[in-house]
């Protein structure tokens, strides 16, 4: 009679820590790398809100980010220092419109010049957009670091930009970046995620 206590009490037990188990990967079994790449790069509609850091020319700054992508339009809200206080960048295909915090109002080459001024550096928008979502911009030529076990980028690197994957979490049934650090030349960028909304 001990022994099948002992028996029930020991099932008992593997149940509840079959129950326990760690949470299952954030990819679904057998979608491959090729097939995430493909949806995320198709993704037209996204918005996420976080922080990024740019050391360049042996300045830098912290500002808070609000992205929100509409098709091939990218509308970016930068607020913090960045010389007056902030910016709105709205970018798409050569069309680029920069609005500062005084409430000056630039377009196509006059933003370029006044964007990479107040950066440090001409920040690559076109191709940044696929980078956030963690995939390399289909127009360019890339080198991918591919985490095999979870099918995502760990690095990237594209028109002379190296970009480390140090962070995903879930977003609906999607894994996404949450931190992410750019790097070409002298020029450093850091970006953390807060929420991602798709």
């Amino acid at each position: 009679m001990v022994n099948k206590w002992l028996r029930l009490g020991a099932a008992a037990a593997l149940v509840a820590l079959g129950g326990c188990r760690s949470a299952p990967p954030l990819v679904p079994a057998g979608e491959s790398w090729q097939v995430r790449r493909a949806q995320l790069q198709a993704r037209e509609h996204f918005e996420f809100k976080g922080r990024v850091a740019v050391a360049a020319a042996g300045e830098g700054f912290n500002a808070s980010l609000h992205w929100i992508q509409d098709g091939t339009r990218s509308q970016l809200t930068l607020e913090g220092p960045l010389g007056v206080g902030g910016a709105q960048i709205s970018s798409s295909g050569n069309d680029l419109t920069l609005v500062t915090s005084r409430g000056e109002h630039l377009d196509s080459d006059a933003a370029r010049a006044q964007l990479a001024q107040r950066l440090g550096f001409d920040p690559p928008l076109s191709s940044l957009r696929y980078w956030m979502l963690g995939v390399p911009d289909p127009a360019q030529p890339a080198t991918e670091e591919l985490d095999q076990g979870q099918q995502r980028l760990s690095g990237l690197t594209q028109a002379g930009w190296h970009i480390s994957y140090s962070s995903y979490d879930a977003s609906g049934a999607e894994a996404l970046p949450t931190r992410l650090s750019l790097q070409r030349d002298a020029v450093r960028v850091r970006v953390l995620v807060d929420a991602w909304q798709l």
